[in-house]
């Protein structure tokens, strides 16, 4: 056992003898406490209440500590890259995520068929054949080169791309996209075309000759028709109306 204090037994005797000698004192015990007067209490002096307690002494709460320094945890990991697709799902043909790429084809089209591309950049995308409708959305410099379409071809979202009918198209819808040529074949001059909120848009119509020249430079809001009245003819120009935005939704 560990040496003890030859003193220890005869201190805690001394502590004991005084604590029974205060039980002892009885009504008596009081005696030795301190007078509150009516000044120091609240209920009888409410100034006190405005003066806030007592000063605190112990330790000061626990605080978690702010961060050095804060990290951009987007700019450290970018988005993830979707991989490129062209492929038939049901009767809609998906082209997404195609970059840099010259020679995309879709061959063997249906009439109940569609065409949905999304995000290709930078590239040239032909189809075969005619369909019901082509939709290009949120794509930047492409080329879109098709045969006929029996219903609308859209451009929406979209910067700088071009587009070249081969034969027939009745309606285009160009929303929402800076940039845009269209060039048109003679089988499509009395197509309508229709366009909102874009702007730099260039519609082009073959001569005789071959070549192309532009018949509207620009169109921001209205809706093209093509005025044939008269034969066709190099400086055939288009008739201008207000947009229909019911046809858009």
């Amino acid at each position: 056992p560990a040496p003890t204090s030859p003193n220890s037994g005869s201190d805690s005797s001394v502590s004991r003898s005084a604590l029974f000698a205060q039980i002892n004192q009885g009504a008596a015990i009081t005696s030795g406490l301190k007078h509150v007067s009516d000044e120091m209490k609240t209920h009888k002096n409410p100034s006190l209440k405005s003066q806030g307690g007592p000063v605190r002494t112990g330790p000061k709460p626990f605080t978690v500590a702010k961060p050095a320094c804060t990290v951009n945890i987007s700019s450290k990991f970018p988005a993830k890259k979707e991989p490129p697709m062209l492929e038939l799902e049901g009767k809609k043909w998906r082209v997404e995520n195609q970059e840099n790429v010259s020679n995309l084809v879709i061959r063997d089209t249906e009439l109940k068929q569609v065409a949905y591309v999304y995000k290709c950049v930078n590239s040239t995308l032909r189809i075969q054949g005619k369909i019901n409708s082509i939709t290009l959305d949120n794509c930047k410099k492409l080329a879109l080169v098709f045969d006929d379409v029996v219903g609308i071809v859209e451009i929406i979202n979209s910067h700088n791309v071009q587009i070249q009918v081969m034969g027939k198209v009745p309606t285009i819808s160009i929303n929402k996209t800076d940039g845009c040529q269209v060039y048109l074949s003679k089988g499509s001059l009395d197509c309508e075309i229709v366009s909102a909120k874009s702007s730099e848009m260039n519609i082009l119509v073959p001569t005789d000759s071959g070549d192309f020249v532009s018949s509207f430079p620009y169109c921001s809001e209205v809706t093209l028709k093509a005025d044939k009245v008269g034969g066709y003819s190099p400086r055939h120009t288009a008739v201008t109306e207000p947009a229909n935005y019911g046809r858009m939704l």
